[in-house]
């Protein structure tokens, strides 16, 4: 039995996990007729994620222009550049320059600012009906990327307009439009960043935009180019995966209400569970990868030169890996969310998404006694590579 993952299929937004199984249990490791083979299974990703023999670095022929742009299009260049799209030596060393960012040490630092802007956007929230996205899940990374960065905290709306179109670079639904208008804002982002690294030239401080300057590996430093596409990549990364990670967060724990009551009655669970909610309904569905050499898979020879899509949403509901894996439970061991990747392309800021979502989390169960949604029926992004919600309305007592 042949199934087809068709990504402009419009119900995977609502729910593709019904979907996700089929592909698992009929036909887990295929070659689609849209060109690419699609990878269903927990250890079949793993196994493409570690090996050696898979690249990030997919050529720029004229299919894969046609749908960003067109060949000369600007969000292909920065692209190019992003470490997400790079391996080996180049990936190596923007990765060790950009990882500065997101030591332990250097993401605990920003717990008490995190804490305080939480405190801030619920004070301003209140109780009754909100919509949480625009009122806290939304404006929350952005703020905290732009002060990691230096950057102005009242530009964050600007940023984050920018950032959700750019976001598409990586949606496989694209339309010929979302191309035209991600191209626009990622000119209009690469400008703003280039004029905030002159600003730093002429005075520099103790932000991160400032240390990137700075900075070698190996007698090196980062090119402009380099340092503007990957501050792009911040906020895409940084940006849509920790906001998703609230909203569905938030929507698991309230169709789950033992976990949320187990939750509230052990607070700590939060550090764990968070693992947990983010392999539940992953922020992040799926990503490409192509084959430099033949994979070995358990069933199947992935050939060099194949496009592969590693649906990691599928993965994370694998009863191979996750028994039960349509129930959230905030007690199972040994969870690994492959959502974050894996091997050496694990996201570099998953500690700090996660450490955003849990404290919020934490937040909304402290301050208010009652979390009820306030709608039937949720309104999922068109985005098949990132999962959100369109909104969030909820009903807040104190």
């Amino acid at each position: 039995m042949n199934l087809l993952f068709d990504p402009r299929d419009p119900s995977l937004s609502a729910d593709p996990y019904p979907h996700y199984r089929r592909l698992r249990e009929a036909d887990p490791v295929h070659q689609s007729p849209f060109g690419y083979w699609v990878l269903t299974r927990y250890a079949d990703l793993d196994v493409v994620l570690r090996s050696p023999s898979v690249s990030s670095e997919f050529p720029r022929d004229k299919t894969w222009a046609k749908h960003r742009g067109g060949p000369d299009s600007p969000i292909v260049t920065s692209t190019r550049k992003w470490m997400l799209m790079l391996d080996g030596a180049a990936h190596r060393r923007i990765r060790g320059l950009m990882g500065r960012a997101f030591t332990p040490r250097a993401v605990a630092r920003l717990r008490p600012r995190i804490a305080s802007a939480i405190d801030d956007l619920i004070d301003a929230m209140g109780e009754g009906e909100v919509d949480l996205l625009p009122q806290l899940a939304l404006p929350l990374p952005v703020t905290v990327i732009c002060e990691l960065l230096g950057l102005p905290t009242t530009d964050r709306d600007q940023c984050r307009e920018w950032t959700d179109k750019i976001a598409m670079v990586v949606d496989p639904a694209i339309t010929p439009q979302m191309a035209e208008e991600m191209n626009a804002a990622e000119v209009e982002f690469r400008a703003y960043i280039t004029e905030q690294l002159n600003q730093r030239r002429r005075n520099p401080s103790d932000d991160i935009l400032s240390l990137l300057l700075a900075a070698e590996v190996d007698g090196e430093q980062l090119t402009d180019d380099e340092i503007v596409a990957n501050v792009l990549l911040m906020f895409n990364a940084g940006h849509e995966t920790t906001v998703n990670l609230i909203g569905n967060g938030m929507v698991a724990l309230l169709q789950h209400p033992d976990q949320l009551a187990l939750l509230r009655e052990n607070p700590s669970l939060i550090e764990t569970g968070i693992d947990e909610i983010a392999r539940y309904d992953a922020p992040v569905q799926l990503a490409a990868r192509i084959t430099t050499a033949d994979v070995e898979l358990t069933s199947a020879t992935i050939p060099a030169g194949s496009k592969v899509m590693l649906m990691y949403g599928a993965a994370c509901r694998d009863p191979e890996r996750y028994p039960d894996p349509d129930r959230l439970d905030l007690t199972r061991d040994g969870v690994k969310p492959i959502a974050f990747g894996g091997g050496p392309h694990y996201c570099i800021g998953a500690p700090l998404g996660r450490l955003e979502a849990s404290m919020v989390i934490t937040a909304l169960l402290d301050r208010y006694s009652s979390i009820d949604l306030a709608t039937e029926e949720l309104q999922w992004r068109r985005n098949v590579n990132f999962r959100g919600l369109k909104h969030l309305p909820l009903k807040l007592v104190g």
